[in-house]
């Protein structure tokens, strides 16, 4: 079963270039989405604050790696505590792999413990699009000036094997640590890795 999963991840895993659109020290795109609460969630209404965007999909193995091992529950909890604002967005399409209704995106965070300030759903894969997200998970940070700081990979191993987690560097709470200490990011721009992101067909 672990040998089926390893291929399943190896054939899921793609490897996006390093630099993407929007561009790193540029100001991030705004745009509305719909929350699985049915609230209207924006980018400009979080401004003065610094923004996780995560972009998911409950059944891909990638994604497993980090919410079965509670790493990303512990990643969002420690931003949370540094008043970040985290907001996970699924752009699966209907029909596809990952796609999740309201209901369903509730009731995943309840049974994950996930601890986003908004699960936003972006069906129609148009502020995905906008962001390049190409990877689940694809992580991007914004300062609180509006500014894309990072885009890339949650950390640095780029696997599906939860045992790397505990060895690997993870980017974003490494660009939040510096962000608050009022550095630059060192590493601003990585090479997401995960399942490709399951888009509408066009």
């Amino acid at each position: 079963m672990k040998q089926m999963l390893n291929a399943f991840a190896a054939l899921a895993i793609i490897a996006a270039p390093a630099s993407a659109t929007p561009v790193v020290g540029k100001p991030a795109p705004d745009f509305k989405l719909t929350d699985a609460n049915g609230r209207i969630v924006t980018l400009s209404g979080f401004r003065g604050k610094t923004v996780v965007l995560e972009w998911t999909n409950p059944g891909c193995p990638f994604v497993r790696k980090h919410y079965g091992s509670g790493n990303m529950q512990r990643t969002q909890a420690a931003a949370a505590k540094d008043g970040v604002v985290w907001l996970t967005i699924n752009s699966g399409a209907p029909g596809k792999q990952g796609y999740m209704s309201g209901p369903e995106a509730k009731a995943f965070v309840a049974q994950s413990g996930a601890r986003p300030t908004a699960y936003l759903l972006d069906p129609r894969g148009n502020v995905g699009k906008s962001y390049d997200a190409k990877t689940t998970p694809h992580m991007f940070v914004v300062n609180k000036a509006g500014t894309l700081v990072y885009a890339g990979g949650i950390d640095d191993k780029p696997t599906a094997n939860p045992a790397d987690i505990k060895s690997a560097r993870n980017h974003v709470l490494a660009a939040l640590t510096e962000l608050k200490a009022g550095k630059a990011v060192s590493v601003p721009t990585s090479r997401p890795y995960g399942c490709a992101v399951k888009y509408a067909e066009s």
